[in-house]
């Protein structure tokens, strides 16, 4: 659930109007349960800053008020941003829906120039390393968490997936045949992904070891609750420093290490484009262009010429 904002009879308040939209994109825009937690997160930093002010009556001044704080506070680019795009969601909320006049126009919250991120991934070095300290069995047989944890990254590593979008899926959601399933991704858009032979085998074994009815795919040690990220954070930390590896390895990384993968082994970008479920090819190029320094080296050797 996202954070709650405490009860105000004044129906134009901060906390009202944000316990509203949060409610409200929940249902209409139908944003994921993730989506709507970090909404709810990221108006709380505003809110305890500002007060239980007037959304009407908000200004340039409080706006700048907030980035200033967040400068601060050595936020990073991307931190504000999140900070900043969640309050505009919420004033066009406050504008569009409920019909409000603001002295803030949202369209003056711009978010800061983010620097290009390095992408990090994993070599097949580490990757072999990280895997190699997943216990799959102990002296009474199947070691059902370290099994699944090994499917989930044997899953992300060969689908590229987002890891709620993995943990979205349910049994019968996977076509073995065709090696594909179809998922609902970023920003609610229903899209095709694929896995590797490798992938769905570690999958077949997972649930095959299984005796529970719960028709996700990923389950909890109880058999009855769906797997969420937040469960899944420690393993991989865990491991990371089993296996000597300084990189923070996360979910995301696997997909990162995939699409690298495909880069580095000669694959097209648009493919990777459409396998990532990235909406615009300029931000594939953005994250993963420039990533194979060997083929730029090769290309300088052979192109100029003079």
């Amino acid at each position: 659930m996202p954070w709650k904002f405490p009860s105000n009879p004044d129906p134009k308040s901060f906390s009202a109007l944000a316990t509203e939209f949060l409610l409200w994109a929940e249902v209409e825009p139908a944003f994921s349960r993730e989506t709507v937690q970090k909404y709810g997160e990221c108006l709380k930093q505003s809110w305890r800053l500002l007060g239980d002010i007037c959304v009407c009556e908000m200004s340039k001044a409080d706006l700048l008020r907030l980035r200033s704080h967040w400068l601060s506070k050595n936020l990073s680019a991307s931190r504000q941003t999140s900070l900043l795009l969640a309050l505009k969601r919420f004033l066009l909320f406050c504008q569009d829906e409920k019909k409000l006049v603001l002295a803030l126009d949202p369209d003056e919250i711009k978010p800061p120039k983010r620097p290009r991120r390095e992408v990090v991934f994993l070599t097949p070095e580490e990757i072999e390393a990280f895997i190699e300290t997943i216990p799959l069995t102990t002296w009474r047989g199947v070691h059902q968490a370290g099994l699944r944890l090994r499917v989930v990254v044997e899953a992300l590593l060969g689908s590229a997936m987002r890891i709620s979008e993995l943990l979205s899926l349910n049994r019968d959601s996977i076509d073995f045949e065709r090696k594909e399933a179809r998922i609902v991704g970023k920003g609610n858009k229903e899209r095709t992904t694929f896995f590797t032979e490798r992938s769905l085998l570690w999958i077949k074994r997972y649930l095959e070891s299984r005796s529970d009815d719960c028709p996700a795919l990923f389950v909890c040690q109880n058999g009855k609750d769906r797997l969420r990220r937040d469960d899944l954070w420690r393993y991989f930390d865990r491991h990371r420093k089993l296996a000597s590896i300084k990189k923070k390895i996360r979910p995301h990384i696997l997909r990162h290490t995939a699409a690298t993968t495909l880069l580095f082994n000669g694959c097209p970008i648009g493919h990777i484009k459409a396998i990532l479920g990235h909406e615009r090819l300029e931000t594939t190029c953005r994250y993963y262009l420039g990533i194979d320094q060997r083929a730029a080296k090769a290309a300088h050797q052979k192109y100029l010429n003079y």
